[in-house]
């Protein structure tokens, strides 16, 4: 029987409840393979008591896993530059997961904000260790008048040509139309140099059609003319916040999942639902656990499972049709009510 080494890290706020429920759902899919869980307590309250949220040789241990299942990381008590940098970034960073995809739909049984809403069937495809989410930069004369901050976009030409040529590839798996979100008229050395290598690349990929938009006409796009878009391609910040809206505007933050992939497999790649630890939210049992078990769909098909992750997507669109839903969308169930009837539906 195959079996999968899965580094479990919840992290923080309700990464520590839907993570759980995920590993849950996903135990009960054990068909003919078997999922190895490992957890982690890598967190903020890690942070807080011993000054790390990875220990020394935290990255070694992660590399001889099949794939990371991540919660969420930030806290009240944790400044989120610390937070981030402390725990996302180093493991997309250190695993060279330069891809990160972020599908986005109206599930059976919701209602998206948007009247067009029934149009949205997105991937935005998000370039994840370089851009404006580099870390180059720094600070100096900290307090004093003349204090000076500097962050600097990294565009390379190697990461750019590979996550564009990712995203004209998943392109032509779905409806052969890419749209590259650009805005090189007001950034006019990285963001150039980004048009000119999707440029290059295209010419690989004549079967797909390809449009440029800049990013702030694109944000009108995704409400005015949803039917317009497929696959997305975009820089590290512009992704980001593009592809909130592209969930927000698919019914909930709490259903949108994420997988940050290193396609060449020579580091395992981590898979998170996008919503965050939400401490307001915390403890109370009521975060929505979609997006978790979408994230786990792709998981299992990253890891060559497809047949087991339709199985999951077709029991979470099975319970959302039947609205059994969190606040979020509106209902009064639990996370536990949400996980129960998506494992009653497989």
């Amino acid at each position: 029987m195959k079996s999968y080494r899965i580094a479990s890290i919840p992290g923080d706020g309700i990464g520590k409840e839907v993570i759980p429920a995920g590993i849950e759902v996903l135990q009960k899919l054990q068909d003919g393979f078997r999922l190895e869980f490992e957890h982690f307590d890598w967190s903020s309250a890690r942070y807080l008591k011993e000054g790390a949220y990875i220990p020394e040789g935290g990255l070694e241990r992660l590399k001889k896993f099949d794939a990371i299942f991540f919660g969420a990381v930030g806290a009240p008590d944790v400044p989120d530059h610390i937070s981030l940098w402390g725990l996302r970034l180093p493991i997309c960073q250190g695993f060279d997961q330069y891809a990160n995809v972020r599908p986005s739909r109206v599930l059976p049984g919701i209602t998206s904000p948007l009247d067009k809403g029934k149009d949205i069937d997105w991937v935005i495809v998000r370039e994840n260790t370089e851009g404006e989410y580099s870390g180059s930069g720094g600070r100096v004369h900290k307090g004093l008048p003349e204090e000076l901050a500097t962050e600097t976009s990294v565009f390379t030409r190697k990461g750019i040509e590979r996550v564009h040529r990712f995203a004209f590839e998943m392109a032509r798996k779905r409806k052969k139309h890419l749209t590259l979100v650009t805005k090189s008229n007001a950034q006019r050395h990285g963001m150039v140099l980004w048009d000119e290598v999707c440029d290059e690349v295209q010419e690989g990929f004549p079967d797909v059609q390809t449009e440029r938009v800049l990013v702030d006409a694109m944000t009108t796009r995704m409400v005015l003319k949803p039917a317009s878009i497929d696959t997305v391609v975009a820089s590290n910040l512009h992704a980001d916040i593009l592809s909130d809206l592209a969930a927000a505007l698919s019914g909930s933050l709490g259903i949108a999942p994420t997988a940050n992939l290193n396609p060449e497999r020579t580091f395992p790649s981590m898979f998170e639902p996008i919503h965050g630890s939400a401490f307001d939210i915390t403890g109370k049992g009521v975060a929505n656990p979609i997006a978790t078990f979408w994230t786990a769909s792709m998981m299992l098909e990253h890891l060559g499972e497809a047949k087991t992750a339709a199985r999951l997507m077709k029991a979470i669109e099975a319970v959302t049709a039947k609205k059994v839903f969190t606040p979020d969308l509106g209902g009064t169930a639990r996370t536990a009510d949400v996980t129960r009837a998506v494992i009653s539906a497989l």
